[in-house]
């Protein structure tokens, strides 16, 4: 009897085993199915986590331990790994039971689309060794649960939005092998507790915003072999501490605030491979006992006040390939032990005070690839071992004191792509030292003392694109063979004593952009092959004998927008072909011999901003059109025959205008035009009365001076009638408005500019939405009340504005009804769009979600069809200059129109114009505050920071400094990208996303011409 009664029981308790075991696993099942529900995109993924079914519907165990991305232990009854990486995976972690998986080991959902915050339940997770969140758009704080996982041994949090400070409890996680949290906003001060950590081998904190001193508890970090605390702002000194940590292969410290000196303990890391300081506030001396660290393969020092020599210990760092102690004030000789490291590959010595001459031992570094001297106090001969170093690419000495030829020796780098010899007292002839360099690019030996002809055989630079010796004894002829360069684009061969003619050969060099030949004794005339160099941008012949007349063929060089060829004998008239160029922005033929007017086709040069036409014999009237330039901001025409009123502008009126008798005008130092005319109507009497004696002709007179007078009646009515309406209101009537009744309406119609109808402020005033009596609503930007009150420079961007609205029509430009320029109101109508900015709508939570992913895409497609109108469709060109989300307006149907073109510019496609830096900043492209520059790239650059705008729902701030190694793993590097507020785009729509992000970064390009 006993026996069956045992077997019933063991029969219990296996189907109640069992039982737990299907109840585990449907638990499991059922909680990853839910969170899967909550994912916002379930087509996009489909086909990966199709898998994930409680199919079929009669079995009797449900168990997800086949599904994709799942892994269970042996046994199949526990999910102990759960990996989803690289999906592109939506949603939040707010439906994602973590109590239901207490045998997970492994959870990584890296490189999606992740939101939200981490939750709190997460240190429920308590056999948890692996986790991944990394490369997601995670936000909030770092839970101090996360210290509850006390089995973790690798966490990654990089990549993410979150913020906060670190949590103490992480320093409890003493399994960890590996932290992650870099590239987050974290700040504060990095907890000592993490010192806990003895089992951590990486550990990152990079790219965050840490600040404080570096915790001395960190050298208890014995097995950590890789740390990275770069780019935060720490301060204080570098931990003693730190040489504790054996095992360390890589430290980066770089981009920080530390101070101090270097501890010389480091040099106890024997395991270092890499050790990065730079760009600190490091200062002292280099310690001797870097040299001890025989591992190292990288060294990086610069940009810090270190001091005293180099110490000749660095000498046995064989391993060493790149090493880098350039901009500090470090002093002393370069130690010939320099020459012991083989390996080296780069080395940058540049901005330091090192003196005394380069040793020959630098010879020895056979694997040198770039050196880089410039900027110091080095002097002597340059050693003739340079030209053992066979493999190098980069030869940068300048700004020393070096003296003597250029070594015989150079002929052997024939691998040279670039040499900097500028700035030095070199001597001898230049052109000796240089033989075959079929890789030479770049080749700069100004201001020093070369002499001789130049004498190359340019055949044998085949890719050098620029030469510059300026300010050297170099004589002779240019020598026509320099025709046989074609890949040269910089020719700068100023301040010599070159004499002849300029070779018509130069024709032949279909690269150039920039021709300097100035402060020489050239002569004969301007070759009129200079026309077919049609990519020149900048030519400067100034100060030579050059003679003849200027060859109509200049106007052919489209591109130009600096042309000096003053301080010469040039004679004749201003060739009429000058209208052609509509891009040139400085023009100088001060100091020549030209004659006759000065031609009314010089106003069709809309661009230019300085023009000097002093020191001529130019005669008769300045060309009245001259007043319509508006980028002409300074002028001097001095000391010539010129005569008559000088046009009424500011350029004009600040501009040098002595020497010239005969010219008039209401400005200081020069007579009233009034004087002349009342003296011309004088003679003109007298010579009425000759011609009345001598002809006796009274009749004839009378009926051709009442004719003349009936003409003149009604040219001076005409114009008074003009002056009065232009007077009364200057306004113009534009489609179905009447000028008149339209300003006294909008007066009506905002209460007189009343604060309750302002929609809008910026730097030019406020805007005002009127609803006139028609039923018509408008937008009203009225500008500032110191425009009225003279200030010039308000007056012209109010000008400015109207001139560019008023030729522009397109679907995408916002329309302009008309404006108002007097009284004490100055204002521009336009259509009223009733979204308005698209900066407002992405800065608000529910607008933004209005505009989803086609919306997004149509809205980036109108403003780039307006740029093409405006940079290929106007003539002259239009360059916007400030395109950015608050001057992009959106209409009730979501359709873009770019507006506000009041610092426009009129110049052309593919234009180089100089202008002052306009704009918005974090809009603007960076070349614009060094090149001064203004062209249609200006816009593209823009156009590239909007589209990220417009996709990531704000500005893009920092996330240009990633790099995209490719646009085929774009799909990975579009999680931080997207704006999380909207739903997952479908793969149809993420190709176009992904296609319109590719053009953006084309558009961000740090290179203008790319």
């Amino acid at each position: 009897m006993g026996l069956p009664i045992f077997n019933i029981l063991i029969l219990f308790l296996l189907l109640k085993f069992s039982h737990n075991v299907t109840s585990d696993s449907s638990e499991e099942a059922y909680a990853l199915l839910k969170w899967k529900t909550s994912l916002q995109n379930q087509n996009l993924n489909s086909s990966l986590l199709s898998s994930w079914t409680l199919y079929p519907a009669n079995a009797t165990k449900i168990s997800p331990c086949s599904w994709f991305g799942i892994s269970c232990n042996h046994a199949g009854s526990r999910v102990i790994s759960i990996n989803l990486s690289t999906l592109g995976l939506n949603g939040t972690f707010d439906d994602f039971s973590f109590s239901s998986f207490p045998h997970l080991a492994n959870l990584n959902l890296s490189f999606n689309f992740f939101f939200g915050n981490i939750p709190l339940q997460i240190g429920n997770l308590s056999k948890l060794q692996y986790l991944d969140l990394g490369s997601n758009q995670l936000s909030g704080l770092i839970p101090p649960e996360i210290g509850k996982l006390n089995q973790l041994r690798r966490l990654y949090l990089d990549m993410n939005q979150l913020h906060g400070t670190i949590p103490l409890e992480i320093g409890q996680l003493s399994l960890i092998d590996k932290l992650a949290l870099c590239h987050n906003n974290l700040h504060g001060s990095i907890p000592s507790s993490l010192g806990n950590l003895s089992n951590l081998t990486n550990f990152y904190l990079n790219n965050n915003s840490l600040f404080d001193s570096i915790p001395l508890a960190l050298g208890n970090l014995k097995s950590l072999s890789i740390m990275d605390l770069s780019k935060n702002h720490f301060n204080g000194s570098t931990p003693f501490s730190l040489g504790n940590l054996s095992n360390l292969a890589v430290l980066y410290l770089h981009k920080n605030s530390l101070s101090g000196s270097i501890p010389s303990i480091i040099g106890k890391l024997k395991s270092l491979l890499q050790l990065d300081l730079s760009e600190n506030q490091l200062s002292g001396s280099i310690p001797l006992s870097l040299g001890n660290l025989s591992s190292l393969t990288m060294m990086s020092l610069f940009n810090n006040s270190l001091s005293g020599s180099i110490p000749p210990s660095l000498g046995n760092l064989k391993s060493l390939s790149a090493l880098g102690l350039h901009i500090n004030q470090l002093n002393g000789f370069i130690p010939p032990s320099i020459g012991n490291l083989s390996s080296l590959r780069i080395l940058y010595l540049y901005n330091n005070g090192l003196y005394s001459f380069v040793p020959k031992e630098i010879g020895y570094l056979k694997s040198l690839s770039e050196l880089e001297l410039c900027t110091n106090l080095l002097s002597g001969v340059i050693p003739h071992s340079i030209g053992n170093l066979t493999g190098l690419l980069l030869l940068s000495m300048c700004g020393n004191h070096f003296s003597g030829p250029i070594p015989k020796s150079f002929r052997n780098l024939t691998s040279v792509e670039r040499v900097l010899l500028n700035q030095n007292n070199l001597s001898g002839k230049m052109f000796e030292a240089f033989g075959d360099h079929p890789n030479l690019t770049f080749l700069d030996l100004s201001n020093n003392n070369f002499c001789g002809e130049i004498s190359f055989n340019w055949r044998n630079f085949p890719k050098l694109s620029t030469f510059i010796v300026f300010v050297n004894n170099i004589s002779g002829s240019i020598p026509p063979d320099i025709g046989n360069s074609p890949k040269l684009q910089v020719l700068d061969l100023s301040s010599n004593h070159i004499v002849g003619k300029i070779p018509v050969q130069l024709e032949m060099l279909s690269s150039l952009n920039k021709l300097i030949l100035n402060l020489n004794q050239l002569s004969g005339g301007v070759p009129l092959e200079f026309g077919s160099l049609t990519k020149l941008e900048y030519l400067d012949l100034s100060a030579n004998k050059l003679s003849s007349s200027i060859p109509k063929s200049i106007g052919n060089l489209l591109k130009l927008h600096y042309l000096n060829l003053s301080n010469n004998q040039l004679s004749h008239k201003i060739p009429t072909e000058f209208e052609k160029l509509i891009h040139l922005s400085e023009l100088d033929l001060s100091h020549n011999i030209l004659q006759e007017e000065i031609p009314p086709q010089v106003c069709n040069m809309e661009s230019l901003e300085k023009l000097n036409l002093s020191h001529n014999n130019l005669s008769d009237f300045i060309p009245r059109c001259s007043e319509e330039m508006r980028s002409l901001s300074c002028i001097d025409i001095s000391y010539n025959e010129l005569q008559g009123p000088i046009p009424n502008s500011t350029a004009f009126k600040d501009g040098l205008m002595e020497g010239n008798k005969g010219l008039c005008g209401n400005f200081e130092a020069l007579p009233s035009c009034d004087a002349f005319t009342s003296h011309k109507q004088t003679l003109k009497k007298k010579w009425v009365v000759i011609v009345f004696a001598i002809l006796g002709m009274v009749v004839l007179l009378t009926g051709l001076t009442g004719f003349f007078f009936f003409f003149q009646q009604r040219k001076k009515v005409s114009q008074e009638e003009q002056s009065n309406s232009m007077n009364r209101l200057r306004l113009l009537s534009v489609l179905n408005f009447d000028g008149k009744i339209m300003h006294e309406e909008i007066i009506k119609a905002t209460d007189d500019f009343d604060e309750k109808f302002c929609i809008g402020k910026g730097g030019q005033g406020s805007v005002y939405k009127a609803e006139l009596p028609s039923g018509d609503i408008v937008a009203v930007k009225k500008f500032n009340s110191q425009l009225v009150s003279g200030n010039m420079a308000d007056h012209d961007e109010f000008l400015n504005e109207v001139l560019a609205l008023k030729e522009i029509r397109h679907r995408n430009i916002v329309k302009f009804h008309g404006f108002c320029s007097n009284g004490p109101h100055s204002f521009l109508v336009c259509e009223y769009l009733d979204r308005g900015s698209l900066a407002r709508i992405l800065g608000d939570d529910v607008t933004a979600k209005e505009l989803g992913w086609n919306r997004r895409i149509n809205v980036s497609k109108g403003v780039a069809n307006a740029l093409s109108y405006l940079h290929h469709d106007c003539l002259p060109s239009i360059i916007h200059r400030d395109i950015s989300s608050k001057n992009v307006l959106l209409d009730s149907n979501f359709e873009a129109h770019v507006s506000d073109f009041g610092i426009a510019k009129f110049v052309g496609p593919h234009s180089s114009n100089w202008t002052e830096f306009a704009g918005t900043f974090g809009y603007a492209a960076s070349e614009i505050a060094y090149t001064m520059r203004a062209t249609e790239k200006y816009d593209v650059y823009s156009f590239g920071v909007l589209v990220f705008e417009v996709i990531k729902g704000n500005h893009p701030r920092d996330f240009f400094s990633i790099n995209f190694s490719s646009f085929s793993n774009m799909i990975i590097d579009v999680n931080q990208i997207l704006d999380p507020r909207l739903l997952t785009p479908s793969p149809s729509v993420m190709d176009k996303l992904i296609w319109i992000m590719e053009a953006a970064i084309l558009c961000l390009d740090e290179s203008p011409e790319a």
